[in-house]
This record gives C-alpha cells, structure tokens and sequence, in this order.
C-alpha cells in the first residue's frame, strides 16, 4: 500500500533507536528513546493559500529530517511503523 499525504502533511519513517549508549551500555527496549529522526517517504502537494495557490513543502522524498518527539500521528502500513506529521511538526533537515 502506498500513501499520498495531503496538503502540508508528510510521511516519515523513523531510524530504528540505538541499542548502545555511548559507553557502550546495552539498552533493554523499555529504556530506548523513542526516535526523533526519520527518512521522508511521501509529500503532500503543500498548504492552500488563501489566493488558491500553494505554498510549496520545502522537503522531498529522501530527506532524512528531525521531528517532535511526540508530534504527528502513528500508523503500521504493511508492518512499517510511520508518522504522518505537518510541516510545521519538523524541527530540520539533517545535511551532510
């Protein structure tokens, strides 16, 4: 199945949490931070203006972003975990 967002949604699938800490502690999976980085999968077609134009999303697919933490709603397509999140619920665009 595949989605297409709409206006200024975007769907993004989180990185998998680390295992490790820094030290290199084993975490248990209740201990793990939920993820707060994902890879862009789909984009909706931006936010209507009033004018009947849009205001174009200034991500694509592939970008590899940083959301809020608990932002944006949590659904399972064909056994992937994914946020679907407005524009505004991403924090930046991870470069380099």
């Amino acid at each position: 199945m595949s989605l297409k967002p709409l206006d200024d949604r975007v769907v993004v699938e989180p990185l998998t949490a680390e295992a490790k800490t820094a030290g290199g502690i084993v975490l248990p999976e209740t201990a793990k931070e939920k993820p707060q980085r994902g890879k862009v999968v789909a984009v909706g077609p931006g936010r209507l203006l009033d004018s009947g134009d849009r205001h174009p999303i200034a991500l694509k697919v592939g970008d590899e972003v940083l959301f809020a933490k608990y932002g944006g709603t949590e659904i399972e397509i064909d056994g992937k975990e994914v946020k679907i999140l407005r524009e505004a619920d991403i924090l930046a665009k991870v470069t380099g």
